[in-house]
């Protein structure tokens, strides 16, 4: 089929290119613009604008589609269909009837539950001990268009973001090469509204542990925000990351630091078991612990 994919971050690059492994003619490709990083603030393309360049398919980074100009250009590739994964803008009704076959969707949660911007994030804060991925026929509305396909995996009960994130991206890709063997196979499914929530995107204000939570909660709250934005506290006057972690069952004053990286939280404990201090590289607690005095007291 002739594809037009759009998509931004690394949980996109995956699809595109199992969509080329599976014969497919990438038509072009949409992703966010270059934006300011690194220390240098220098312009860097988004993930998928860099396997794009790499493997020579023509790239387009509009702001928005307000430009009729843009629209006009996304016509011309007379597409068979659009996969759209992770890009970051909202398209307008007269994109989505485009292609043949209008625009499908890879959506990292099993749909109606987590719609929006940040469903693996929020399935692990959650407490969800299963998730998946959905094939979606878009329309106009915030996730949702109807479902051609939905495939489902546990949560592993020490799984961060970025494990789930890593699965997600290759159940989905695998999911949406099925659908384009078989369209006509896969037929579109309306969404229930049993079960509705929404995710919606983390704030860093999050990310601020508090020690009076239960440890049930601040084990979900480490590894969702794992890598980003990174949960955190206070050792004595330095913010320290933590990016991974497991329960216990020690007690104390919260956030007593009551052996090696257990923490006391207001009922139960967290073994801290991935830190990074600001500016340094992730390290596991036991070295990280190694060139650093325990204090008495996270805050």
């Amino acid at each position: 089929m002739r594809v037009v994919f759009m998509g931004t971050p690394e949980f996109s690059v995956t699809a595109l290119e199992a969509l080329a492994a599976a014969g497919h003619e990438i038509v072009a490709v949409y992703s966010q613009p270059p934006r300011k990083s690194g220390r240098g603030l220098k312009l860097r393309p988004s993930p998928v604008h860099q396997l794009a360049q790499t493997r020579g398919w023509p790239i387009f980074t509009p702001i928005n589609f307000h430009d009729p100009a843009d629209v006009v250009a996304f016509a011309d590739h007379d597409a068979d269909i659009a996969v759209v994964v992770a890009y970051g803008l909202i398209l307008p009704q007269a994109l989505l009837d485009m292609p043949k076959q209008g625009c499908l969707n890879i959506h990292a949660s099993l749909l109606p539950r987590w719609r929006g911007a940040a469903p693996i994030h929020r399935a692990i804060m959650a407490g969800d001990q299963t998730t998946g991925v959905c094939i979606m026929q878009m329309d106009a509305g915030l996730d949702t268009g109807p479902v051609r396909i939905r495939r489902s995996l546990d949560i592993g009960a020490s799984e961060t973001t970025a494990q789930l994130h890593d699965r997600l991206a290759v159940m989905g890709s695998k999911a949406v090469v099925d659908v384009l063997a078989d369209l006509a196979g896969h037929a579109c499914v309306p969404q229930v509204e049993e079960g509705l929530s929404y995710a919606t995107k983390v704030d860093k204000l999050e990310a601020r542990i508090d020690w009076t939570r239960s440890a049930v909660e601040i084990d979900r709250q480490i590894r969702g925000l794992s890598p980003f934005p990174g949960a955190w506290c206070m050792m004595d006057d330095q913010r320290l990351k933590v990016l991974a972690s497991c329960l216990s069952d020690g007690a104390g004053v919260p956030g007593q630091v009551l052996q090696a990286s257990e923490i006391a939280c207001g009922d139960g404990s967290v073994i801290l078991t991935t830190l990074q201090q600001a500016g340094k590289t992730a390290q596991t607690a036991e070295a990280f612990f190694q060139g650093h005095s325990l204090p008495e007291l996270l805050e």
